[in-house]
């Protein structure tokens, strides 16, 4: 009898390592040590952001940042006259997790040709201030790691998130 061949993609690989480490063992039964990471095949040097330090919410350095959505492309969001053709959640990630979750996620989804996308990052006001998804995601999509791939971000209307999530806008693959 031959084992099955895995047919999980090394990002939901990397997903399903990061839900499975918060699993408790069960009584009587040892931890497992689950690796973060798979060993992932070497990127291109120019498809890795310059991360530096995904933690610090700094302006970027130079002046391009990214436009907000225009009126009637938002009140479409909203009223789900324009589809929303890929979501992706960042809750309960921290930030290096969820960075490295968010460039892959829009880097594929911008490959395949999608145009708006839904981030979801959470209100996290679990102690009273904003939630640091919250302020740094938009920080981050205005950053040159990700602009080539965003043409513009908003908050989500109600029915989306509200401001515990994003509307994301991905320029067109230009070919």
């Amino acid at each position: 009898m031959t084992r099955p061949v895995d047919k999980l993609k090394e990002d939901d690989r990397v997903l399903w390592n990061l839900v499975a480490r918060t699993a408790k063992p069960l009584k009587g039964r040892a931890a497992v040590d689950i690796p973060l990471a798979v060993e992932a095949k070497p990127v291109p040097p120019q498809q890795v952001p310059a991360i530096g330090n995904p933690g610090v919410a700094s302006k970027p350095k130079t002046q391009h940042v990214s436009h907000a959505l225009d009126e009637p492309t938002l009140d479409k969001l909203s009223k789900g006259r324009l589809p929303i053709e890929g979501r992706v959640d960042l809750h309960g990630l921290t930030q290096e997790a969820a960075y490295s979750l968010l460039f892959s996620f829009l880097h594929r989804a911008h490959a395949g040709g999608v145009r708006y996308v839904l981030v979801i990052t959470g209100k996290g006001s679990s102690s009273g201030g904003d939630g640091v998804l919250r302020r740094t995601v938009p920080a981050w999509l205005s950053t040159p790691a990700f602009r080539p791939l965003v043409s513009s971000h908003d908050h989500a209307a109600r029915n989306h998130g509200g401001s515990g999530a994003l509307y994301v806008r991905l320029r067109r693959v230009r070919s």
